[in-house]
């Protein structure tokens, strides 16, 4: 008979700072040794869920519940927030935020000297876990100075060193590489066997976290659990896209050729699915004519070093009007650099022509007015509480007269489909509402390039949407589009050309099906094919005519 480990019975919960609950009638019970994936999309409540599970509700954040919560047969909330920690360890999405210790032995040894541990035992258990988990080599090195992938082992080992029955991940892949995001879901997999952990994952990246098995998948919107059961059942329905979660490629490709899935009883393993190659018609003589576009931004010989450390290494780039560029690689490549070195955000070596005049002694307000640079948070660039304010703040700054900026404001506000809220308060936009704001305040300088760090990272698939098709809408406005991102499904729906970057360098210049098709290329880049390369396998067909079927299909082209 299967133990329950945490039980939600008709289980209520408001925040005392709202009328409406947040979570209502939960009725959920996890089972010992399960593993266990939370989905929705932003504001569905599954965050709420796990902060009940690890204690920040009701001790940090106070609110109003009803109907009952166990972990082990006690009380959920009658028990101390430290009791609670040895039933339920959590490992953060902002990894940077959970370090302690100025090591990464120190930072694994914390939970121990907070439990007065003997040192001899303490030493072991640090060594155990750092050995686990491939630790050993970077116990003396700061916790910061690591990478995405390597901050989220010392996280997980931080955790695990406490060896509580029941691990809650929030977002583990939020700010991971393609395949630093796949190393750490086959180790939470590791753990969750050789450990019998109880494993709960909350992650909008549905497809990256079944590249292991689940025993259940979570569905939750508004408050409400609208499905319970397995990864195959829930594949099956349309409730992913009605709720906002991206189905796996796989599937949507499935259905561009035709294939109905309905039959199928394994549908979230590709490899045992009962598709083959007589099933499908792949039609690969495309017609699609590409302009030739005229060169607006070129980098040439820009090199940057720091502590002497080479970050750009003679890097060669032409950016031409009316692009759409993904610059990918790992955490580390050097994407962000280049980031900077294109804005004026650092000076470097090398030529910076624009329209074939040379502007390498531009400032960054000068290189604004012709790239505008919008991080992936925005709530980084907001300096005003109203929306008017910011938008106009630039044009402000540069002494431009109030008639103006009111004139243009509004045409930017426009354009960025924010004009009704023009005297609304930042803080009642949305997500993606807030990233129009960012972008709004930079093309009112009359930036031509707009330069996106992660755009969509960590959002739902309504957001990524809407952020993604308002770029889109700019793109076909005459903006040149060029993004970071770890996205691989983005940078195929929405890039034309993709720049590999590895060590500093540029290592590829190409189109997404090309790169997606090539494993030699995305090994080195330390990326990951997309499940249309393993589909196409699977089918014994060209994945690279596999990949451009789908990017035409997607975009309505004409296939001949």
């Amino acid at each position: 008979m299967k133990e329950a480990i945490i039980e939600w019975k008709d289980f209520s919960f408001r925040y005392e700072t709202q009328q409406e609950p947040t979570l209502q009638g939960i009725d959920l019970t996890i089972y010992k040794g399960e593993k266990v994936l939370i989905v929705g999309p932003s504001g569905s409540g599954k965050s709420t869920l796990g902060q009940c599970l690890n204690g920040i509700i009701p001790n940090i954040y106070k609110g109003q519940t009803y109907g009952e919560f166990l972990i082990k047969g006690q009380v959920a909330f009658d028990m101390s927030i430290y009791d609670k920690s040895h039933l339920v360890s959590t490992v953060l999405q902002d990894t940077d935020g959970q370090f302690i210790g100025l090591s990464v032995a120190e930072d694994l040894a914390f939970a121990l000297e907070n439990d007065v541990t003997a040192l001899d035992e303490m030493k072991g258990r640090v060594y155990k876990w750092a050995e686990k988990l491939d630790l050993l080599p970077l116990l003396d090195q700061r916790p910061q100075d690591l990478s995405g992938g390597q901050k989220q082992r010392v996280s997980l080992a931080g955790v695990l060193i406490d060896e509580s029955p029941i691990l809650l991940f929030d977002e583990p892949l939020a700010n991971l590489d393609p395949k630093s995001g796949q190393d750490i879901i086959e180790l939470i997999d590791q753990i969750h066997k050789e450990e019998g952990t109880t494993t709960l994952i909350i992650e909008h990246r549905l497809e990256d976290v079944l590249h292991r098995p689940v025993d259940r998948i979570v569905l939750i919107n508004d408050g409400r659990i609208l499905f319970n059961g397995s990864p195959d059942q829930l594949l099956a329905t349309d409730l992913l896209t009605q709720n906002g979660i991206r189905e796996p490629l796989y599937l949507t490709t499935l259905r561009q050729l035709g294939v109905d899935l309905v039959k199928e009883e394994q549908l979230a393993d590709l490899d045992n699915l009962s598709i083959s190659k007589g099933q499908i018609q792949l039609q690969t003589e495309l017609v699609k004519e590409t302009p030739a576009l005229q060169s607006l931004f070129i980098l040439e010989e820009v090199s940057f070093s720091y502590n002497d450390r080479p970050i750009l290494k003679s890097l060669h780039l032409d950016i031409k009007k009316g692009e759409k560029i993904a610059i990918v690689g790992k955490n580390g490549a050097g994407k962000s650099t280049l980031a900077k070195a294109i804005s004026s955000f650092i000076q470097t070596e090398g030529r910076y022509l624009w329209e074939k005049q040379d502007i390498k002694g531009d400032s960054v307000a000068e290189r604004a007015e012709r790239v505008g640079y919008v991080l992936q948070n925005p709530n980084q660039m907001i300096s005003t509480n109203m929306i008017f304010d910011e938008v106009a703040l630039g044009l402000c700054l540069r002494g431009v007269n109030e008639k103006e900026i009111e004139t243009r404001v509004y045409e930017t506000l426009k354009i960025c489909g924010l004009y009704e809220f023009r005297n609304w308060p930042i803080s009642a936009l949305s997500f993606g509402q807030k990233k129009r704001v960012t972008i709004a305040s930079i093309l009112v300088l009359g930036a031509e390039i707009i330069l996106l760090d992660e755009p969509t990272a960590g959002q739902d698939q309504k957001n990524y949407t809407e952020i993604m098709e308002f770029l889109e809408e700019l793109h076909q406005k005459g903006h040149t589009i060029v993004m970071i991102t770890h996205d691989m499904q983005l940078m195929l729906d929405y890039s034309d050309r993709v720049l590999v970057m590895v060590d500093g360098e540029l290592i590829a210049d190409t189109v997404p099906a090309s790169l997606l098709s090539d494993p030699e290329l995305l090994v080195k880049a330390n990326l990951k094919e997309t499940s249309i390369f393993n589909l196409a396998k699977k089918l014994d067909v060209d994945p690279l005519d596999l990949t451009a079927f789908y990017k035409e299909r997607r975009e309505g082209c004409k296939l001949n």
